[in-house]
């Protein structure tokens, strides 16, 4: 346990202080080069844990999630890149924390909700992998179902241009515009009883955030053209 809770959280001071540079600088490069704009910033709690929901598009939609606020955010990763030593604990500065991908979920599902426990916000992509397309595809219920038993609000998030900046197989980026809607919190509460009452009040609240993601995605697609 010792030795998890370390690759999650780290130096904290030393890791705040890589966070705030290497934003600052992915954030400077999205506005400049991909003209991001942001819309809704108000609506990401300025104090207290929460859940980030961005819809996925392209491997740049991490970066640009890290945009909508300048608190630190936790990013999930495959294990296999913290097997070196000094950029795992890169990584972890940066705000990611290792998911062994083809084990339990079980395990997933408690690193998150340590995460959040330890008070710092978390972004899921609730549909997965990289999807494309205008459509948003069927969620799973992970995100919502830690939402659910860590008590925390959902904000939305609909990006939209990503794809078309780069999209699966890119080498490079190209300087496309993105814009990113944030949408106001979709809040939860704390389900206890059974795992059956909490997979249910998951599966509630995949459907309400599938809608909020489609209506969010739709502006942020449309304002870039």
């Amino acid at each position: 346990m010792t030795k998890i809770s370390t690759r999650l959280t780290g130096n904290k001071i030393v890791d705040r202080m890589a966070y705030k540079t290497v934003r600052f600088i992915v954030t400077t490069f999205c506005r400049t080069w991909c003209r991001m704009t942001v819309e809704g910033r108000e609506n990401v709690p300025a104090t207290g844990t929460f859940l980030l929901a961005p819809t996925h598009r392209s491997i740049l939609d991490t970066p640009i999630a890290s945009g909508v606020t300048r608190r630190r955010m936790r990013f999930m990763g495959a294990d296999k890149y913290w097997k070196n030593d000094a950029f795992g604990r890169l990584l972890t500065a940066l705000g990611g924390f290792p998911v062994s991908r083809g084990t339990a979920d079980r395990e997933a599902l408690k690193r998150c909700i340590a995460v959040l426990e330890h008070g710092e916000p978390l972004v899921l992509f609730p549909e997965g992998e990289r999807k494309s397309g205008p459509l948003v595809q069927p969620l799973f219920d992970g995100a919502t179902f830690i939402a659910v038993k860590a008590g925390v609000p959902i904000v939305p998030v609909g990006i939209g241009g990503s794809e078309r900046a780069m999209p699966r197989g890119a080498k490079f980026i190209s300087p496309r515009k993105v814009h990113v809607v944030v949408g106001k919190p979709l809040q939860t509460a704390s389900v206890t009883g059974s795992p059956k009452a909490q997979r249910d009040a998951a599966r509630l609240l995949t459907i309400e955030l599938h809608a909020e993601l489609q209506r969010l995605f739709d502006i942020a697609q449309a304002r870039v053209g």
